[in-house]
C-alpha cells in the first residue's frame, strides 16, 4: 500500500515511475534560448547549446514515469548522443552543420517526450505547476524549432532576411521569437515569399498556443487553487 502511496504522489519509488520534473525543463529550455540569443557563432557555442538540449531531452525522458528500464535506456541514448557530439565539436569531427542537425532533432524530440507526460499528469493529478511548467517550456521550443527554420532559410537563400547585412545564430533565434511572440520590432524583416509564409505559420501557431493551451491550462489552475 505505501508503494502504491508513493507512485500516486509521483514520489521516486525502487524501480517505478520518477515524479514529473518539468519546471526544470522549462529552465534549462530557458537557459537555452537565453545562451543562443548571446552566444557568437562558434564552435564552443554550438557545443554548449548541444549540452543545453541534450540535459533538457534526458532530465524530460528521466521524470517521464516510464518504466525504469525503459527510463534509463533512453537516458543513455539521449545522453550519448549528445556528449559525443559535444566531443565531436570540439575535436572538429562534426561540422556546423552535423551540430545543426543533430541540435535540431534534439528540441524536437523534447516535446515529443514532454506530450506524454504531460498528458497523463493532469489526467492523475489535475493541472499543476509542473503541468503549466511543462507546456511553457513547449511554447520556448516551438520559437527555437522555428529559429532552425529559420536558419536553414537563409543559408538557402541569401536575401532571406532584408537589408540586414550578416545575421548571426543570435539574430535568427531573436527574431524567431519576435514573431512567436508577435512583438514585431521590425529590426529584422524577411524578404522572401517563403521566409514570409514562415513568419505567418509561427505568428499564428504562438498565438493559438498561448489563448489555447496555456490559457485553459492556467484558468484552470486558478480555478483549481480557489476551490
Amino acid at each position: 500500500m505505501s508503494t502504491v502511496a508513493a507512485d500516486r504522489r509521483g514520489a521516486a519509488v525502487p524501480n517505478g515511475p520518477a515524479g514529473f520534473r518539468y519546471g526544470v525543463v522549462l529552465v534549462i529550455v530557458l537557459a537555452t534560448v537565453v545562451f543562443e540569443v548571446l552566444a557568437p557563432d562558434a564552435d564552443w557555442a554550438r557545443a554548449v547549446a548541444i549540452a543545453l538540449v541534450g540535459s533538457a531531452l534526458t532530465v524530460a525522458v528521466a521524470t517521464s514515469r516510464a518504466r525504469a528500464q525503459v527510463r534509463r535506456a533512453r537516458m543513455y541514448v539521449v545522453g550519448g548522443v549528445a556528449f559525443l557530439v559535444v566531443v565531436g565539436i570540439a575535436t572538429g569531427l562534426v561540422n556546423q552543420w552535423g551540430a545543426f542537425l543533430v541540435g535540431t532533432l534534439l528540441v524536437a524530440s523534447i516535446p515529443i517526450a514532454l506530450g506524454g507526460g504531460l498528458l497523463r499528469l493532469i489526467r492523475d493529478e489535475g493541472v499543476t505547476v509542473q503541468a503549466v511548467a511543462g507546456a511553457l517550456a513547449v511554447y520556448l521550443l516551438v520559437g527555437l524549432l522555428f529559429a532552425s527554420a529559420i536558419s536553414f532559410g537563409a543559408s538557402v537563400h541569401s536575401g532571406f532576411f532584408a537589408d540586414a547585412g550578416h545575421v548571426t545564430n543570435g539574430d535568427r533565434v531573436y527574431y524567431s521569437f519576435t514573431v512567436l511572440t508577435t512583438t514585431g520590432f521590425g529590426d529584422y524583416t524577411t524578404a522572401t515569399p517563403a521566409g514570409h509564409a514562415l513568419a505567418v505559420l509561427e505568428m499564428l501557431i504562438g498565438q493559438l498556443y498561448l489563448v489555447t493551451v496555456i490559457g485553459i491550462l492556467i484558468g484552470n489552475f486558478v480555478g483549481r487553487k480557489r476551490t
